[in-house]
């Protein structure tokens, strides 16, 4: 088979391209409808403890959401910040992942993306659960917190960056600061989200956190 070269092909010399990185994925969610909260037990008893796809339920919906690799690269680095702060403050905080966390009584269920209590959980819910919003759409993740009773939500969203939210007598309110680390400073733990490298991005949080106690 003969190659045909159009006469403005320089094929000794291709043309320069210009490589840019890949646009960012979307994580990927379906809704089931018309759903019982047995039904989502069954689904969560068949997925077992296999990682990939969480799952939460509310008001008859399961969403199984598959999040993408960029949500799990926010997720991971916020984690992977407060418990650099919880290590140079000498805090005992405990990290429980994407702990399960349902009431059957309520028939609400949610796996965060990561949770934190200070020493051990005293009940069947964390004191802090962090949720990232890398695509949006899906079920109130915030009202299934607040029918849980989580004390404490982040909530992480893309163009927006990280909001607090207390439960206080029985609704979410916004704040500043979080209550459960009142003293660490979340407009310095987001400044070093964009970083690409998490490990360089946890060694220069923990030299700024050294710097701020030495002043």
């Amino acid at each position: 088979m003969a190659l045909l070269v159009e006469p403005s092909a320089r094929p000794d010399k291709p043309e320069p391209h210009a490589w840019s990185a890949p646009p960012p994925a979307e994580d990927q969610r379906v809704i089931l409808n018309g759903m019982t909260w047995k039904d989502y037990e069954i689904l969560l008893a068949v997925r077992g403890d296999e990682s990939g796809v969480r799952m939460a339920y509310s008001n008859g919906a399961i969403e199984l959401m598959s999040p993408s690799v960029n949500h799990e690269g926010v997720k991971t680095l916020i984690g992977r910040l407060v418990e650099a702060y919880a290590d140079e403050r000498g805090l005992d905080l405990n990290g429980y992942g994407s702990w399960t966390l349902k009431n059957a009584l309520v028939e609400k269920g949610i796996e965060p993306d990561e949770c934190y209590a200070l020493g051990v959980p005293s009940g069947d819910v964390p004191q802090l659960a962090i949720e990232v919003v890398w695509t949006s759409g899906g079920l109130n993740k915030l009202d299934i917190y607040r029918n849980l009773g989580v004390g404490e939500v982040w909530v992480w969203e893309r163009g927006v960056g990280i909001t607090v939210h207390l439960l206080r007598e029985g609704r979410y309110e916004k704040a500043s600061t979080s209550a459960l680390l009142p003293e660490l400073d979340l407009s310095l733990l987001q400044s070093f989200l964009e970083s690409p490298n998490q490990s360089q991005a946890v060694r220069a949080f923990r030299q700024a956190l050294r710097g701020s106690t030495a002043g």
